[in-house]
């Protein structure tokens, strides 16, 4: 039987279903029916805007099988497994200061500081700074691809901003 068909009306709320890791650390959506999918896998609506709202859980060939309006209303240990898995799949570090950067003028090298250390990376020219949303967030794309956020670019320190500035 298809995980897909057989899953396809079951989770309408984070209450119909059940979340646990297999020995081989796939997750696996387990209906009140008793109906199991291997390899489910969370995916964000609005990863940037609204982090913990939105999550689809989906099966190993895209389809949907539950909606989960806030992550707040799925029960532990579920939540933490969703959690856990979002964070392996997704990778984009928050930056926290500009320490310097090679030139005002792209291509330049940044120097930053993020949540998960301090790096460099290749600026190849502005239009890779984009505005997201009106709260002062910005995405930073590098040569290689790698997208950083800057949650609020009006919270950053003086010296962050001034070279910011120059960029936008």
């Amino acid at each position: 039987m298809s995980s897909i068909t057989a899953l396809q009306q079951v989770a309408t709320s984070p209450a119909d279903f059940l979340l646990e890791r297999d020995a081989f650390g796939k997750l696996i959506l387990t209906t009140p029916a008793g109906q199991r999918c291997v390899g489910v896998l969370p995916v964000r609506a609005f990863p940037i805007q609204s982090p913990e709202d939105g999550i689809s859980v989906v099966s190993p060939e895209g389809e949907e099988l539950a909606w989960i309006d806030k992550l707040s209303d799925v029960a532990e240990p579920s939540q933490a497994l969703i959690r856990e898995e979002l964070a392996t799949r997704e990778f984009m570090p928050v930056i926290g200061e500009i320490v310097g950067v090679t030139s005002f003028s792209t291509p330049c090298t940044w120097k930053v500081t993020t949540d998960r250390g301090d790096t460099e990376f290749v600026l190849r020219g502005d239009e890779d700074i984009r505005r997201i949303g009106s709260e002062g967030c910005l995405l930073i794309a590098d040569s290689h691809g790698i997208q950083y956020l800057v949650r609020d670019q009006f919270a950053l320190n003086a010296h962050s901003k001034k070279i910011l500035d120059r960029f936008l």
